[in-house]
């Protein structure tokens, strides 16, 4: 080959640059985006199997462990209610009678709880006049009557510490 042949050789190279990034975009593309899944699939795989399994049934170990150390809840049962629902000018009137039990963590807190009830029923009450009986649909529903209680209950009874609202009956009528 002469000089000549050479430089259109390299002129002809132009190829070459365009080369290296179709290379580049087939490396990512083939080669490191296939390394980067199966290596987080394995990773995810060596995390789950050295736990022992998944992340809630160790939670639920550390839950008996603690319901072990604290010792056993105490129920208190608060009075029932009977109020009326809000309801729509010229409807019906409908009524609630609901009964709760409070669930403490332990039995330090009932002699405060029994001082501070005016306050849990009054705030119980004022909460239950404003619901209506669209409010008790569904477990939803349910759902979000227990966690307000909880919320009413826990602020007029601090620094006791409820730890759930349990329902014994709920009458919507």
């Amino acid at each position: 080959m002469s000089d000549i042949d050479m430089e259109t050789d390299a002129a002809e190279g132009g190829e070459e640059p365009s080369r290296k990034k179709l290379s580049g975009k087939f490396l990512v593309l083939y080669i490191i985006l296939p390394l980067l899944a199966v290596g987080g699939l394995g990773y995810g795989a060596y995390a789950f199997f050295l736990s022992g399994g998944s992340s809630a049934s160790g939670a639920e170990g550390e839950m008996e462990v603690s319901l072990i150390e604290e010792g056993e809840p105490i129920f208190y049962d608060l009075p029932e209610f009977l109020v009326n629902l809000s309801s729509p000018s010229g409807g019906p009137t409908r009524y609630l009678k609901l009964r709760v039990s409070l669930e403490l963590a332990s039995e330090d807190g009932m002699e405060h709880l029994e001082m501070v009830m005016p306050r849990v029923v009054d705030g119980f009450q004022v909460y239950l006049r404003e619901l209506r009986p669209e409010d008790f649909q569904g477990s939803a529903g349910m759902y979000l009557l227990r966690q307000e209680l909880l919320r009413r209950v826990n602020l007029a009874a601090r620094p006791v510490k409820v730890t759930d609202v349990l329902f014994r009956e709920v009458i919507v009528q």
